[in-house]
């Protein structure tokens, strides 16, 4: 499995963030051709220093070649075009492998 990691800073208002990415943006990224799993996080809070992050969602696709294929895709497209609608606070992408160690 593969994982798309999208960091989203602190956003210019952040109740139009919320209220964009609910309404709008979730349902987005929902129809991305073979996503297998996507969760966000909220009320990010620091052990240590400042958290630098509003949001963080998680998009599991099975590989890179499935995950390329999505955002090349015309829904990919919409998805990453409608960031600019809300993410005033930057969007950073990260991809990882994903390895279960839990047992």
């Amino acid at each position: 499995m593969l994982r798309l990691l999208v960091l989203y800073g602190h956003p210019t208002d952040p109740d139009a963030f919320d209220r964009h990415y609910r309404r709008t943006h979730i349902g987005l990224a929902r129809r991305l051709p073979g996503l297998r799993r996507y969760t966000i996080s909220r009320g990010l809070d620091a052990l240590q220093g400042e958290v630098p992050y509003h949001l963080v969602a998680e998009l599991d696709f099975d590989n890179r070649s499935a995950l390329d294929g999505a955002l090349g895709s015309p829904e990919g497209q919409a998805a990453v075009g409608d960031l600019s609608n809300f993410a005033t606070g930057s969007a950073t992408f990260l991809v990882c492998d994903i390895e279960d160690v839990t047992g």
